[in-house]
């Protein structure tokens, strides 16, 4: 009798706190802005369920604080506006930080290298996006696209901050209150599989 007691007060203890206990929600998307200071990451959320197909196209933006114990957060996030680039169709999509909107680009491929793997010469150590205002080029280096493009754009476009050309990196926060990181993981820098 003792034993069954037991295992009826353990059971409900349990539902009670599995009633109690939130699970949280996840939220991922690319990193527009990140001020140190304050302690906020602000992305444009991933709206894509296809992996390696992100779709950065939800407004407005996101902002979260990140999480209180700095252990829940893992590497700073590097910032960048761009949300795509399609070297095919000539176009480079930005988050227009001072519009809070997007804006698609008209863009002229000087030059185009695909099959760029992340360690090969031409990318490895190099820190992109590459901004010649003189030659008035662009380049982008895309490792998910694994593509290496030169670009021209607009004249009026290189007054814009290099990060405007750059992808920010991929968070993931997990929260149960909206605007508060309890985990957040930079996917970009994060190898989960490595040993």
């Amino acid at each position: 009798m003792k034993r069954l007691t037991g295992i009826i007060i353990t059971a409900a203890l349990m539902m009670f706190a599995g009633c109690s206990n939130d699970m949280g929600k996840v939220i991922q998307g690319r990193v527009i802005a990140f001020e140190k200071d304050t302690g906020t990451v602000t992305f444009i959320e991933d709206k894509s369920l296809v992996k390696g197909k992100p779709d950065y196209s939800v407004l407005p933006p996101v902002v979260f604080k990140v999480p209180v114990d700095f252990h829940e957060m893992g590497p700073a996030p590097a910032v960048g506006q761009r949300m795509s680039l399609d070297a095919d169709k000539n176009e480079i999509k930005i988050f227009d930080m001072a519009a809070a909107q997007f804006k698609t680009i008209a863009i002229t491929v000087v030059d185009k290298k695909e099959k760029i793997d992340k360690d090969n010469a031409l990318v490895k150590d190099v820190k992109f996006p590459i901004v010649d205002r003189t030659a008035k080029t662009i380049q982008i280096y895309s490792k998910r696209q694994k593509l290496l493009v030169t670009l021209s754009v607009p004249d009026e476009y290189f007054d814009l901050p290099d990060q405007t050309w750059a992808a920010g990196d991929e968070v993931r926060i997990y929260y149960k209150d909206d605007g508060q990181a309890l985990r957040m993981m930079n996917i970009t820098k994060t190898d989960i599989f490595k040993k």
